[in-house]
């Protein structure tokens, strides 16, 4: 397995669809507050795509979880398909709630964290595949946990990319500079977030 964040591009393909699906519908059932007949339909298509996104996770999971990360034997590997499962367990909470929810969030945690573990022994910091683990677990951190102190694993992983961007190839700099750019963005618009509801709280607690 060459570069990290080509990832999973056949199943990916049909997540990120129905994702795109739900968030429109999801729009749609807003704008339509008070017209009743329109939110039924929208509510049970948005049913409808959260069925099929959930039917997609679970047999990438069964896939990963019987096959894929047993057979894994190079840290590459394993790194990778661990990352998957975290990110498939991410995509899952998203849309289950209740009792259920905890479970998922807690299978995706620690996925993330047993793949950073091996990453951090195995890779580089440069390395494509332990940049996106970086870049998709601060995602889960930030969105789905709110644990913006959690944030500081990006960074550090940023941080330490950077250091060793000058001694890469010129394939490996494309792949890394993609990476360490959408890194870049997330923690800019988070800490902007983040100084935002600071800024909000003080100008509360003044009142």
């Amino acid at each position: 397995m060459k570069s990290g964040d080509r990832d999973h591009p056949v199943m990916d393909k049909n997540e990120l669809v129905e994702k795109a699906k739900l968030r429109v519908v999801s729009s749609i059932e807003q704008k339509t507050e008070g017209a009743e007949r329109k939110q039924q339909v929208a509510r049970e298509y948005r049913e409808k795509i959260q069925t099929q996104l959930r039917d997609i996770c679970n047999d990438v999971l069964s896939l990963l979880e019987k096959f894929l990360i047993p057979s894994a034997s190079q840290a590459e590997s394993k790194v990778f398909y661990l990352k998957m499962k975290g990110d498939y367990y991410r995509y899952l909470a998203e849309v289950v709630a209740g009792d259920d929810k905890k479970g998922i969030v807690d299978q995706s945690q620690q996925a993330y964290q047993e793949a950073f573990e091996i990453s951090k022994k195995e890779m580089q910091p440069t390395h494509p595949i332990r940049l996106g683990l970086a870049l998709y677990s601060s995602v889960f951190y930030y969105e789905i946990l709110n644990s913006p102190g959690k944030l500081s694993l990006a960074k550090t992983a940023f941080d330490e990319a950077i250091a060793e961007l000058d001694i890469l190839s010129e394939e490996s700099y494309k792949d890394n500079t993609l990476i360490i750019q959408l890194l870049t963005d997330n923690l800019t618009l988070w800490t902007s977030y983040s100084q935002g509801d600071k800024a909000e709280a003080g100008e509360g607690g003044e009142n």
